[in-house]
């Protein structure tokens, strides 16, 4: 999934994006004006690429990149003129593009920044994936407490731990840490 989100001050120069990279086979998720409307965007996201002008209605690209969460980058399309203003030293989450465009180099580009933002998806979820030995153990402890005290099997205890833990909102983790602080 392509989760592209197009950022001008302009209404028209955002819907001209938006037909450029339709035409190129991307299909943007949202179409923003301001830097407001691309956070709140962002919160439905989860995770992508912001392709955006120096300047949106309400704030500069550099405050914007600043407020981004980590999981998004920034496609930032200007002038070299307009760019040099811009403190972009260290924002890693900051790539830069020069007008005129070609549409070649935005296309690039683009896939570029998708395919790292897929890699970076599939690294985070691996990680969770694995636990170490420490939180297996935390986990194990808790199973056993619920098969000690309401006479559950394994797979009847680890169930009720996902569920508790997907009720909650947090990880399977600190539900058993949770248990075994109120044993």
């Amino acid at each position: 999934m392509q989760n592209i989100i197009v950022a001008f001050a302009k209404q028209e120069d955002a819907q001209n994006f938006k037909s450029i990279l339709m035409r190129g086979g991307f299909e943007p998720a949202y179409v923003c004006l301001t830097g407001a409307q691309v956070l709140s965007a962002m919160e439905n996201l989860g995770n992508g690429v912001v392709i955006c002008g120096y300047r949106l209605g309400d704030m500069l690209c550099t405050e914007l990149s600043e407020d981004m969460p980590e999981y998004f980058k920034m496609l930032l399309i200007a002038s070299k003129a307009k760019a040099d203003d811009l403190d972009l030293y260290g924002k890693e989450n900051v790539v830069y593009l020069p007008t005129p465009l070609k549409k070649d180099d935005l296309f690039s580009t683009l896939t570029m920044m998708i395919e790292g933002a897929a890699i970076r998806r599939k690294k985070v979820k691996e990680k969770r994936r694995f636990r170490s030995s420490e939180d297996q153990k935390v986990i194990d402890r808790a199973k056993a407490i619920l098969m000690e005290r309401h006479n559950m099997t394994e797979p009847e205890a680890h169930k009720y731990l996902q569920k508790c833990s997907m009720d909650s909102g947090t990880s399977l983790l600190e539900t058993a840490e949770m248990l075994l602080a109120f044993k």
